[in-house]
């Protein structure tokens, strides 16, 4: 059994953001939570385990244009610090591309493949405050190699009914992999992303997650202690509109309410609670003079200044049909041959 020493954990908190389910919003999750943890002044490094390098497009990175990534590290026994790429002040990147989606046949026969990044990351637990790890929608190799080096799990979950069916079956993998592999590895949290609260859906989902996570309480499962984050996410079209220019929520529209809702998550991943801003106290009311009354001030507009986005670097829209232009001029003629007349 491969285990842990406890100086390996120390100086270094490591987060594994996984869900087998698809488009949940892990890697929205680790893009912008890595960023408002580096904007707070921490040492942050984001790993890209998702052959789609869906979170190395989302920095502004060309997963085609990496030299050393995580398939170089897992693969090739690459120097993990010598692979990272600095992309914002404070933030860190171990990108992925392509490549990524042979490493699980490559590793078949490797005698402690589940472990690679947890060795390959041995040299370097003194150096950052935090590490994401962005798994892929699936269960397998890489995101066993996530769970072997992560102390936390968070799992991102959408509130539908559907999202719950393998929620059950990745809570009994964590505890497997604790057992097994990483005893310090626990469930610390799930993260409603897209939340309605008008719905009733939502909250239906919201209180039967709740009530199962209170039914694992002095448990020894590995998810005894997990509760649902008190900020959710939610719906917001920016969050989807940020990636295509390669940039944050907080660097597109640091206004929105998803840079809200993350800058929280963020906070309360540091101990920071929000407290609530005092309310004014109401002025007293002005006595009333027997004069005419004066008409009401209209309050001045308020300025909106403009935003000037760069184009997408991401993608180019191309058109898939044109349609062909119309043919002004009338039908060839026939020579001297008459048109037949219609017999009656």
């Amino acid at each position: 059994m491969n285990t842990y020493n406890d100086d390996e954990v120390n100086g270094l908190r490591t987060i594994a953001v996984l869900n087998q389910k698809g488009g949940v919003g892990k890697t929205t999750t680790a893009v912008n939570v890595a960023a408002g943890l580096a904007a707070a002044g921490q040492k942050v490094v984001v790993i890209d385990l998702d052959p789609q390098a869906h979170l190395t497009i989302h920095l502004g990175v060309e997963p085609q244009m990496i030299e050393a990534g995580a398939y170089e590290v897992l693969t090739q026994s690459a120097d993990f610090a010598a692979s990272l790429m600095l992309v914002r002040p404070n933030l860190w990147l171990l990108a992925a591309n392509i490549n990524l989606v042979g490493a699980e046949t490559e590793l078949v026969s490797v005698v402690g493949r589940e472990i690679i990044l947890r060795e390959a990351m041995q040299t370097s637990q003194d150096k950052f405050d935090f590490c994401l790890i962005d798994c892929a929608p699936s269960l397998g190799l890489l995101s066993l190699n996530a769970l072997a080096v992560a102390q936390e799990v968070l799992i991102p979950l959408q509130p539908h009914f559907l999202a719950l069916q393998g929620f059950g079956k990745l809570l009994q993998t964590v505890d497997l992999v604790n057992k097994r592999i990483n005893p310090h590895l626990r469930v610390t949290g799930v993260l409603l992303c897209m939340h309605d609260t008008r719905t009733s859906l939502s909250n239906e989902v919201r209180a039967d997650i709740d009530r199962f996570l209170q039914s694992a309480r002095g448990s020894n499962s590995a998810w005894s202690g997990a509760e649902i984050l008190p900020t959710f996410i939610r719906r917001n079209i920016k969050l989807a509109e940020a990636p295509g220019y390669g940039q944050t929520i907080f660097e597109y529209d640091p206004t929105c309410n998803g840079a809200e809702d993350y800058g929280n998550v963020a906070k309360s991943l540091l101990g920071i609670k929000e407290t609530p801003e005092p309310v004014p106290a109401a002025a007293p009311p002005e006595p009333q003079s027997d004069g005419p009354a004066e008409a009401p001030r209209v309050a001045p507009p308020i300025p909106i200044a403009s935003v000037n986005l760069p184009a997408p670097r991401c993608y180019n829209p191309v058109p898939i049909w044109t349609e062909p232009a119309a043919n002004k001029q009338g039908p060839e003629p026939q020579g001297d041959i008459p048109a037949e007349i219609p017999q009656a």
